[in-house]
């Protein structure tokens, strides 16, 4: 008998549903498989926002590691003599400024001619500055013009920068200028002379400015120089004199509001970092929710760690030993809760010891220094999390290799049972062709039995 083509076609009975109902069956054996592989996979997602909770407090302790932090200091000026910016090793104090000539750029002009597209022969451009340097720029081009002598000056030399203006004159109203690029008395130009260019170009003596140099006093100090911008008068303070004939008294004071925000920012991020692991290793009764690494080793570890790291003896003064002794304290929940009216007084009066107590002293480590070892350890490629990582990483890869052997245990499975319902559809088909032959058989014998009578 011919082979059944299609399972059904011969017993007709819904043979490819029983099937497709087999295999459904046998594939409720990956479900184990898939439901671990995603339990791993939301591990390692929550280990990786448990690293990230970790960089960020990294972070804020980068600050307070930092003795500069500590020596933050704001400038202020009275008036609008100057603008003041001050570093963090300005030394607080107050400064008399008294700006009595501002530095100012030089500049040295030609004699007018008509028309700045006027082609002019070839010719150079000489000039000498007060420092004594000297340049001489060679215009060649044949259709050489005002402009392009201009331009041909701007890109042959950096001391002076050239222009062209327009006077209003009738006649000649186009001049070129030459204008130092610095300020001072050194960048003077001192001569200016023209070769060529159909000789009609020639300095104009009365348009020759010098350059001049800042002169000030700082605390009765005369002082001069050769930019309004002076980063050397006072240690660590940067003056931008703007007002000749003016005094401004500069004020420097110790930026206790930088010192505040650094020491904030780290219980903040600290805080962050604690509402994290809380809520990895959280369980809700009332929904029966759980966090993602509730029970996890290596979250519990982190955990244990930072209850260390916030309990911290350290600092060599008297009184400020603890994070307590900062107005910091420990909250039932693992929260820090920082008591600002203590630490600005601290701040304020004790600034030395606070430095001390964040960025040690001598060969001690500090409470940031202390910090920042524990959170390297933890997110060293070596670390707890690392290796939990990379454990649940190993553990999927063995799962993708079981859920592999799974499917094709499954495929044999579900092609032994094709085969078998293949089987079965052809011995149904053969007996119904059998049953059809006999009842055939029976009908005309019972026929030639009815003619006999």
């Amino acid at each position: 008998m011919a082979s059944i083509a299609a399972l059904g076609v011969g017993s007709g009975l819904d043979l490819n549903g029983l099937l497709n109902q087999l295999e459904s069956a046998e594939r409720q054996r990956l479900q184990p498989l898939i439901q671990q592989k995603a339990s791993y996979q939301a591990k390692i997602s929550a280990y990786g926002k448990l690293e990230g909770a970790l960089a960020q407090f990294q972070t804020a302790l980068t600050r307070l590691e930092k003795p500069e932090t500590f020596a933050a200091v704001s400038s202020k000026v009275s008036n609008d003599t100057m603008s003041v910016a001050a570093d963090a090793t300005a030394v607080p104090g107050s400064y008399q400024v008294v700006v009595d000539q501002l530095a100012s750029h030089a500049s040295f002009a030609t004699l007018g001619i008509d028309d700045s597209a006027r082609a002019l022969a070839a010719g150079s451009v000489s000039f000498s500055l007060a420092d004594g340097t000297s340049h001489t720029i060679d215009v060649s081009a044949e259709d050489t013009s005002l402009a392009s002598i201009r331009d041909a000056i701007n890109a042959q030399q950096q001391d002076v920068t050239a222009s062209i203006i327009n006077d209003g004159d009738a006649n000649a109203p186009y001049r070129l200028v030459l204008n130092s690029n610095q300020t001072g008395a050194a960048s003077s130009i001192e001569t200016l002379s023209f070769s060529g260019f159909s000789d009609a170009l020639s300095a104009d003596a009365t348009t020759q400015r010098s350059g001049s140099d800042a002169e000030f006093s700082v605390n009765g100090l005369a002082m001069r120089r050769s930019s309004n911008q002076v980063q050397d008068a006072i240690q660590g303070v940067t003056l931008n004199l703007q007002a000749a004939n003016e005094q401004g008294l500069v004020t420097v004071a110790r930026d206790e509001s930088a010192i505040n925000k650094a020491v904030k920012d780290f219980v903040k991020a600290f805080n962050s970092l604690n509402t994290t692991i809380r809520d990895l290793g959280a369980y809700d009764a009332e929904t029966q929710r759980s966090g993602r690494l509730l029970g996890d080793t290596a979250l519990r570890d982190v955990q244990d760690d930072l209850r260390a790291l916030v309990s911290f003896q350290g600092g060599t003064n008297e009184g400020l030993t603890f994070l307590s002794d900062l107005g910091i304290e420990r909250e039932l929940d693992g929260s820090l809760a920082l008591d600002e009216d203590a630490l600005q007084e601290l701040v304020s009066t004790q600034l030395a010891d606070v430095t001390q107590f964040f960025t040690g002293a001598g060969e001690a480590t500090g409470f940031a220094g202390r910090s920042q070892e524990l959170i390297n350890q933890l997110l060293d490629e070596n670390g707890i999390l690392a290796t939990s990582t990379e454990g649940m990483k190993e553990a999927m890869t063995r799962i993708d290799e079981r859920y592999a052997r799974e499917e094709v245990a499954i495929a044999s499975t579900v092609d032994r049972y094709r085969s078998q319902f293949a089987q079965l559809d052809s011995m149904i088909a053969s007996m119904n062709s059998t049953s059809a032959y006999l009842t055939q058989q029976f009908d005309a014998l019972s026929m030639q039995l009815g003619r006999k009578k």
